[in-house]
């Protein structure tokens, strides 16, 4: 009996200790990047967009055949991640074909879900962000009518998601439109819409980056009519106070120091990159109090290609104090890799991981290229990867195609399947996760390989079809779609074949180099690390007589 009560006051004393690491749930960590690239700003004139679709989700390419329909004709409306019919819309009179998140008219749309106040959430509104991108794409043939498509929607419907920023391109111009509802039961949606000044870029990663605004420039700023007052009546925004409105400061305030740590340093990462100049300091995304939010816009120092925006969803912060390919917590093979929860509690003190724009759990990525001087079903690209942008590899595909490669439709996210383009990303990336500086040179390799041969092919695929689409359409569009999927077809091949030699070369703990295997050991850096924390453990006793150790 007395063995039994000093086992029972060792737990209650050591109780306490075990409970001093708690890992505390995210919050909108899970959720997305948008980079907005004026034309200007472009190396070739081309407006693009981001998106990064951050979530638990197997993604699949969507297709939408656009052409005359019944005008009323009620049409189910299915959700992306869940295939659940969230209820009925009335058909219009024409659609365009949709691939992907763009049309055949070069309207491309990307989101990010930013929250804010969560009173003015309506759950009996139909339309998700998903839902109202999807019939916008179908309906609007301009960035401006796709933003009068949104407020026409939601007006019809009711708007059913929190806050969002929508990115928004044509062949012309780049916007940035953040939303929120009027809380449960009110149709309609609050919204502002800014479009990017040429020669600038956007970015939003899940925080509201609308602030104050110009209401007499209707060529560069849209709004609903009521944004203003309905803040006023709901006492969100106090005139008499002598300060301007803040779409920001209104409805999505006080955001928490988790919230500027996990979004505003993706945001400050990619405008750092794409304007060094700025020298933007890091004093917000860290929480310092008083810190300026990040501008809006920012004037690149050196014009885009698609390769760079490519590059900009493929970021750990490298080569700065918060690069997570460095430090004990990027492991013995410097893995940008970080397990969620982001946020966890040591002995009272909380503390978050980095949270990056290129993640693990990103389910696609995609970049939507919109090129003016070319017949739309031409100028129109999808750049699609399924998973991890930085370890996974960009398809080209036409807006004017017609079909879709079958391994990128293809599997469930509960079941694995070779047959599956998102699967087979995820195996490649998964591989290269734990053994990361060994195994990404050769991911990076297939990469280049494969997205320089598409942009180097291209012009050539633009010309041939361009001149087609005068002579026939028709004919036009299957090469286009043929080109598409063949190249989607081919990369999901290759990809799978880089599984393969992934596990055939870097396995058991050794590289396989030209037949031979041979180990490789551990960093320098990683070395020192564990002599300080088991040196003492793992040291060898030295050898009688000589000083050293027993070699």
């Amino acid at each position: 009996m007395a063995h039994q009560s000093r086992v029972l006051l060792l737990l209650i004393l050591t109780a306490p200790l075990a409970a001093q690491v708690v890992q505390i749930p995210d919050e909108n960590f899970d959720a997305c990047t948008s980079i907005m690239v004026s034309r200007g700003a472009s190396t070739d004139g081309s407006v693009m967009i981001t998106y990064s679709a951050d979530a638990a989700f197997m993604p699949k390419l969507l297709h939408h055949q656009g052409g005359n329909h019944k005008v009323g004709e009620l049409v189910d409306l299915v959700a992306w991640e869940n295939d659940r019919v969230r209820g009925q819309y009335r058909q219009v009179a024409e659609t365009y074909s949709v691939v992907g998140l763009i049309n055949d008219r070069q309207v491309a749309l990307g989101e990010t879900t930013t929250g804010g106040r969560r009173e003015l959430r309506n759950p009996d509104g139909m339309l998700d962000y998903d839902g109202l991108m999807w019939l916008t794409l179908q309906r609007a043939a301009t960035a401006r009518e796709a933003i009068a498509t949104i407020d026409a929607l939601c007006k019809e419907y009711g708007y059913g998601s929190g806050g969002e920023t929508i990115a928004i391109a044509d062949k012309n111009e780049a916007w940035v439109l953040e939303i929120i509802g009027r809380g449960k039961g009110q149709m309609g949606a609050l919204w502002v819409a800014a479009r990017v000044p040429e020669g600038c870029i956007s970015v939003s990663a899940n925080m509201a980056r609308i602030g104050e605004f110009p209401r007499n420039d209707p060529d560069n700023w849209l709004f609903a009519k009521d944004v203003v007052e309905f803040a006023v009546a709901k006492g969100f925004y106090d005139p008499a106070a002598g300060k301007p409105f803040s779409w920001r400061d209104a409805y999505h305030p006080n955001p928490k120091a988790t919230s500027k740590r996990a979004c505003a340093t993706r945001v400050w990462s990619v405008l750092r990159r794409a304007s060094p100049s700025s020298n933007l300091s890091p004093d917000f995304h860290r929480g310092v109090v008083g810190a300026k939010h990040y501008p809006l816009f920012i004037k690149v120092d050196a014009k885009l290609s698609v390769r760079d925006v490519m590059s900009l969803m493929r970021d750990h912060y490298e080569g700065t104090p918060y690069d997570m390919t460095k430090g004990v917590s990027a492991g013995p093979f410097n893995s940008p890799l970080r397990c969620r929860g982001l946020r966890f509690e040591v002995d009272g003190t909380q503390y978050a991981w980095e949270r990056p724009i290129a993640t693990q759990q990103a389910g696609f990525v995609m970049l939507a290229q919109c090129r003016a001087w070319l017949p739309d079903p031409v100028g129109g690209v999808y750049w699609f990867t399924p998973d991890d942008p930085y370890t996974s590899c960009f398809i080209p595909l036409y807006c004017g195609m017609s079909r879709l490669p079958e391994s990128y439709t293809t599997g469930t996210y509960g079941e694995f399947s070779f047959d599956s383009a998102w699967w087979v990303s995820n195996v490649v990336s998964n591989l290269t996760y734990d053994k990361w500086s060994r195994v990404v040179p050769d991911v990076l390799a297939a990469q280049i390989e494969n997205e320089e041969r598409f942009v180097a092919m291209m012009p050539a695929i633009d010309a041939a079809a361009a001149a087609m689409l005068e002579s026939n359409p028709e004919h036009a569009r299957r090469f286009l779609t043929d080109w598409s999927v063949a190249a989607a077809d081919r990369l999901f091949e290759d990809w799978r074949k880089l599984a393969g030699t992934i596990i055939a070369k870097h396995v058991d703990g050794y590289v396989r180099d030209g037949g031979r295997s041979r180990g490789i050991g551990y960093s320098e850096d990683w070395l020192r690390k564990v002599v300080a924390e088991q040196g003492q453990m793992l040291q060898l006793p030295k050898a009688p007589g000589t000083g050293e150790g027993d070699h």
